[in-house]
């Protein structure tokens, strides 16, 4: 059945679903990475495609920026339409110094400046963390394909313009690797949904030393995330058939 912001019927997604920011990744997903992919809703041009990698059905939905387009998204595809694992696939700005350009990060646990957890989750105690099992198996795989994986703490901000100038010094203090916009949500969703959640980011900017990927090698970049994404949604397709 269609909802408000998905025009699409139940089994039209598959089980697992990658979900870049922008809905133009997710054409880009699809039309070079999956076969046989169909486009399966474009309300409001979010683009959602259903296709299949390694044999395995995926599908791609865009989350819009920030946590309350994500929210929208992640909510109606867990709730209505049968999903189980969303993986979301994303750039962010590095704040460790460890960090370099084109790192990928697992986050295995969030913060946030944003209320929208709380009241989603009851109260001011609470945790933002992945399914386990799927952040081990990504791990494992990153480490059998020989990538270098940073596995830590992201921050969700509601903020992109950050006037706080002294927000990089005290995440750094505090051991957190990066910035980004959507993983809050997600996290907080799939706890409420009782369903899966994974989010890997890319270091496409460095917030401490002023380093930016330029076009070219974001790209490159994000055909190396994407690539590896694929695969842990391909492995966690296998298992929910």
């Amino acid at each position: 059945m269609s909802t408000p912001h998905i025009d699409a019927e139940v089994g039209d997604f598959a089980k697992v679903v990658l979900m870049p920011g922008d809905p133009r990744r997710a054409a880009y997903i699809a039309d070079n990475y999956l076969q046989d992919s169909r486009l399966i809703t474009d309300v409001r041009n979010a683009t959602g495609y259903t296709g299949r990698y390694q044999g395995n059905e995926i599908s791609v939905m865009p989350s819009g920026m920030g946590m309350p387009s994500a929210a929208i998204y992640i909510t109606e595809l867990y709730r209505s339409f049968e999903v189980e694992v969303i993986i979301r696939i994303g750039t962010a700005g590095g704040f460790a110094p460890q960090l370099d350009l084109r790192d990928m990060v697992v986050a295995s646990g969030c913060i946030t400046n944003s209320r929208m957890p709380e009241l989603l989750l009851g109260g001011p105690e609470y945790e933002l963390v992945p399914t386990v099992a799927l952040l081990n198996d990504a791990m494992a795989l990153g480490a059998e394909s020989g990538l270098s994986l940073q596995s830590g703490t992201v921050f969700t901000s509601d903020i992109f313009y950050e006037p706080d100038e002294g927000l990089n010094d005290r995440m750094i203090a505090d051991g957190i690797l990066c910035v980004e916009m959507e993983t809050a949500a997600l996290y907080a969703i799939a706890q409420i949904e009782n369903k899966q959640a994974l989010s890997l980011v890319t270091i496409s900017d460095h917030l401490t030393t002023g380093a930016r990927l330029s076009s070219e090698d974001r790209q490159s970049t994000l055909d190396e995330m994407i690539n590896f994404a694929l695969q842990v949604a391909s492995a966690q397709a296998e298992s929910t058939e």
